[in-house]
């Protein structure tokens, strides 16, 4: 039988992070899926500052590092994977991700609210059909074909850079004046990537599949033919499109936590933004986080009753 967690969390950010830190800390086998270390709303943040013990404001990704540090410190397993299914069904749940799947006591969702809906005219109409959110996905199916990635952020560059590996040319179009990624960057020196930055995104076209994108900048537009568009432009939207319908969500379609943060399923707990709509903040996050993972502790262990203090 293959290893089993105790706690598979899924999600890097603030949320899951901290669940590691709590779930390792109880002598739980705990296991982080990173989609990215750089992907996150956290890793985006230029300054932050009201974070409870600071001593000096630090970047998002500052902060992040040492969260993480501090998880692995205590004994979590973190790997950078993307999940891309899940069995929440069974007594030992199941992570499926890219590269192979886990399985768990118990899960805690921590994916964030930075998805999308479509919003680019012809996105909707061609999801699946030229339009993907998901370059390890889908890239083989580009083999040999020109694409373009839409988006300025560090995960835009680097699933560019990744497409080059099946695809002749792949296009990173941006209406932002620079990329924000370091200009040590692959992707600046990388000869199959064409960077166009500053261009309007008008319209996804095609006919059965993607046959081109309709992009304007100083007042002309122009088409450029291609098979594939990847949309890496973030969103406000809870991260959810692994789970199918496995879980409860609202109308909105935030996962539905009780105060324990547990879901409509036993031994599967949500945390941070995926799970609050209304409240977006980092201590927001890292306290749901926390108690998703005494509350898993409490399932696994049969407590009657969370316990709060592991020193000693």
């Amino acid at each position: 039988m293959s290893e089993v967690y105790d706690v598979i969390i899924i999600g890097g950010g603030p949320a899951g992070l901290t669940a590691g830190i709590y779930a390792a800390r109880a002598n739980l086998k705990t296991l982080i899926l990173d989609k990215s270390k750089t992907a996150g709303a956290l890793a985006y943040a230029s300054l932050i500052e009201n974070y409870p013990g600071m001593e000096r404001p630090l970047t998002g990704k500052e902060l992040l590092d040492r969260i993480r540090t501090q998880a692995i410190s205590f004994g979590a397993e973190y790997r950078e994977e993307q999940v891309v299914g899940v069995d929440l069904v069974s007594e030992i749940k199941e992570v499926i991700t890219m590269s192979g799947s886990y399985k768990g006591k118990t899960v805690i969702i921590a994916t964030g609210s930075m998805g999308r809906k479509p919003t680019i005219k012809g996105e909707g109409e061609f999801l699946g059909r030229g339009v993907s959110y998901c370059a390890v996905c889908d890239a083989p199916f580009f083999r040999g074909k020109t694409v373009a990635v839409l988006g300025d952020s560090e995960e835009a560059a680097k699933e560019a850079v990744y497409l080059t590996e099946f695809v002749e040319l792949c296009y990173l179009v941006t209406s932002s004046s620079k990329l924000k990624v370091e200009d040590s960057h692959p992707v600046f020196t990388n000869i199959k990537v064409k960077i166009l930055t500053g261009y309007t995104i008008k319209e996804i076209v095609g006919t059965d599949f993607v046959t081109g994108l309709k992009i304007s900048k100083d007042g002309v537009e122009e088409t450029l033919n291609l098979s594939g568009v990847f949309v890496f432009i973030q969103g406000s939207q809870p991260i959810t499109d692994f789970l199918g319908e496995a879980l409860k969500v609202d109308e909105r379609g935030f996962i539905v936590v009780d105060n324990f943060m547990e879901t409509s399923i036993k031994g599967v707990y949500a945390a941070g933004d995926v799970a609050s709509p209304f409240i977006r903040q980092v201590i927001i996050a890292c306290a749901q986080g926390a108690i998703a993972a005494l509350s898993a502790e409490k399932y696994i262990r049969g407590r009657s009753s969370i316990k709060a203090d592991w020193h000693g």
